[in-house]
């Protein structure tokens, strides 16, 4: 006797989501959890270390500028010199030596904090101190994403560190606001030095073929004019870094025109002023989680849209009527600043030569961190001349149309819709095009460095 069985149809097989995907990867699912410990303690001390200046000091605004200056000019002066290590030497034996000279930073100024041996001097030497350690390691931390995952999971993990940070970002200051009024600053200092120990077991126990650097030079062979060359030469990196130099240098001032026009325009205080950054910051994080899932390569054309998007959303933002509709839209906008930077960085990261990668990346983290320097001074001459709306409307302008000139200027090299090959290794030549049919997504330099 005949059955008549009919064939089971076949089983559609569902894409992995990238995060999740990227996630079951061990050695940077444990990097990536150190990396969220930390900066959460790097936030908590940030918070705590403005507010003890503050009281040494008697509430002056200039010695907390002053302290920050300090923490970021190393980043200026010492970022190429950074990557060229990165690029010269073992990435994970420089952050291994860069996290535990920001450990012992943290912890030199919690002991001199709880013993009431701190003074202003001493506070300005080790934020030079953290910034110097900074400089050095945030290209290489940047460059070792890539060592841990595949090629095509970059993006996401790109995405994912950029999470990370602004979990940390929003976690970090009401951790240190409730520490600090229960038992003052210095605790706030120990527990930081303390959760670079998350970081630095991470590192520790990464296999060393797992996190193996492919076309290391040798030394002597690392010149920061080969880096410049291949920026240069290359669009796929020429557009991003200098789409962010421009965006890093207008656009991402948030941290003064949010204050000003809280004060100014708003009249309010602190309290009101937080709310508005955790709202920016609240958008921040939603972008990059949503960067993350969609596991898309990054391209161009996403790119240039984010940053049209994000300059005309800050332009927006200099017209609100008052401060419920402002704060609201801080959230898309945050969206929208987090999406270019992690886009830009994330075709960085792809598209950089192997041995060059460092160099690369400190020449990206110096136009993103080195506009502000050039941006903050202007954005207090336009308020000062004409308000602080203006501030906001004036460098979303400039982002928009900065993005638009650079993509027809760049982008008149090459056609911009060339197939490209995304089954290469990490770090492999690619195709002239910055563009895939898929479209992208990406992340941003989730750093300790970078606000």
């Amino acid at each position: 006797m005949s059955t008549d069985r009919r064939a089971d149809p076949p089983r559609i097989r569902k894409a992995p989501n990238p995060v999740l995907a990227t996630l079951t990867v061990r050695t940077f699912r444990r990097y990536l959890l150190g990396q969220l410990t930390s900066n959460t303690g790097t936030w908590m001390q940030r918070a705590a270390q403005d507010l003890l200046v503050l009281h040494l000091t008697g509430n002056s605004g200039s010695a907390v500028g002053l302290v920050t200056a300090l923490q970021f000019l190393p980043q200026t002066l010492l970022g190429l010199t950074g990557g060229v290590l990165a690029d010269r030497y073992p990435k994970r034996r420089l952050l291994l030596i860069t996290q535990t000279a920001m450990a012992v930073q943290s912890l030199v100024l919690g002991i001199l904090t709880v013993t009431g041996s701190v003074n202003l001097p001493s506070l300005y030497a080790l934020a030079l101190a953290l910034g110097t350690a900074t400089a050095v390691d945030s290209p290489a931390r940047n460059a070792f994403i890539s060592q841990l995952v595949a090629r095509e999971r970059v993006a996401a993990a790109v995405s994912l560190n950029a999470a990370q940070f602004n979990v940390a970002r929003i976690l970090g200051p009401a951790v240190a606001g409730l520490t600090v009024a229960a038992v003052g600053t210095g605790p706030v200092f120990l527990i930081n030095a303390a959760s670079y120990l998350a970081v630095l077991y991470g590192l520790i126990t990464i296999p060393a073929d797992e996190s193996r650097d492919p076309s290391r030079p040798q030394r002597g062979t690392t010149r920061l004019t080969d880096a410049f060359r291949h920026i240069t030469a290359t669009r796929e990196l020429l557009l991003p870094i200098t789409v962010i130099a421009c965006v890093g240098t207008f656009g991402l001032n948030f941290q003064v025109t949010i204050s000003l026009v809280a004060i100014t325009v708003f009249h309010s205080g602190a309290a009101a002023f937080g709310y508005l950054s955790a709202a920016y910051a609240a958008g921040s994080l939603i972008g990059a989680v949503l960067g993350a899932s969609g596991g898309q390569l990054p391209t161009a054309r996403r790119l240039v849209t984010a940053t049209v998007v994000f300059g005309i959303l800050e332009a927006a933002l200099g017209l609100m009527p008052d401060y419920s509709t402002f704060m609201a839209l801080l959230i898309p906008t945050g969206f929208a600043s987090v999406t270019v930077t992690t886009t830009a960085n994330a075709l960085t990261q792809l598209h950089a030569a192997p041995h060059l990668r460092g160099r690369v990346l400190s020449a990206y983290f110096l136009v993103l961190l080195g506009g502000t320097p050039i941006g903050a001074p202007l954005v207090g001459l336009v308020s000062d001349a004409l308000g602080a709306r203006s501030t906001l409307i004036l460098g979303g302008l400039l982002s928009a149309l900065s993005a638009l000139a650079l993509s027809a200027s760049v982008g008149a090299r090459q056609p911009l819709n060339r197939p490209r090959n995304t089954t290469a290794p990490v770090g492999s030549p690619l195709p002239d095009t910055l563009d895939s049919p898929s479209g992208g997504s990406s992340e941003a330099p989730a750093s300790r460095s970078t606000p």
